[in-house]
């Protein structure tokens, strides 16, 4: 069974990965996409409820193992695929191909206004801003760490709330940044832009399967098949597939469909 976290990016790329697995096992393959938080699909990928689902290196982590050693994405991956398969007899397979760090979005007049296409820009203006993050976001060890390091003005702290009340917060003109996901298809929009993270102060966020080994061990082509996705993605791509699904209101089964054609994987 494929699972995944709530984001519509991650929604689709899990609904990708069952029809590919429906193609080359020849069988129908159960999903259980939008589950919830990365903690919450974790907790059912260790108990058995799910058998992989599309993660990232860097939630890994700063979410599941609660550190954050290094900001290279070779290391992240490593490490986090050594304390899987050590601590939880899971495998983290190698990356799709797409990162998904928390991208700091403004609208695209502030930043215009402000002359910020970085974070260290934007720390540099005389703008205050006023900054909102999901609650999610503020549990990780790289989150609020991670901004406060650019030491922005700030015209009140930091606020948290619940993730899809961001973009809303951003365009009513309640909060003038906010830390949304690289793979968010609204910022496909030109109404918005996302700030460089030049210090690489968040941790590399490299898409990658969660898979248990009991069920690699039990089906050995498994492994070959899901390697066949590796490298296949981009964060762009992706964040036009959430695009499809959000802003033109396409259903996530038909933009999977689409991209395994495209990918030469249908």
């Amino acid at each position: 069974m494929v699972g995944s976290q709530n984001s519509t990016a991650q929604m689709v790329v899990g609904e990708i990965v069952a029809q590919h697995l429906e193609h080359r096992l020849a069988r129908k393959i159960q999903r259980r996409l939008g589950t919830g938080s990365e903690p919450i699909v974790y907790q059912a990928l260790q108990s058995g409820e799910i058998s992989l689902y599309p993660t990232f290196s860097g939630s890994i982590e700063t979410e599941i193992l609660q550190e954050l050693l290094s900001t290279e994405p070779n290391v992240v991956w490593t490490r986090a695929n050594k304390e899987m398969s050590r601590t939880a007899q899971l495998e983290l397979l190698n990356p799709l191909g797409y990162e998904n760090p928390p991208a700091m979005t403004v609208r695209t007049a502030d930043a215009q206004e402000a002359q910020a296409a970085t974070l260290s820009q934007a720390a540099e203006g005389k703008t205050r801003w006023k900054i909102g993050v999901s609650y999610e976001f503020q549990q990780r060890i790289d989150g609020i760490p991670a901004i406060s390091n650019y030491k922005l003005p700030m015209a009140q702290a930091i606020r948290g709330m619940e993730a899809r009340q961001l973009f809303p917060a951003l365009e009513e003109g309640n909060l003038s940044m906010i830390a949304a996901d690289s793979t968010d298809g609204r910022l496909t929009l030109p109404d918005y832009r996302v700030l460089a993270d030049d210090k690489h102060a968040f941790a590399p966020y490299q898409a990658c399967l969660l898979v248990r080994q009991d069920i690699l061990s039990a089906e050995p082509q498994l492994r070959a098949y899901l390697g066949e996705l590796s490298g296949k993605f981009t964060t762009e791509g992706v964040r036009k597939m959430s695009a499809e699904v959000d802003l033109n209101h396409r259903q996530p089964a038909a933009v999977a469909a689409e991209f395994l054609a495209q990918a030469g994987l249908k």
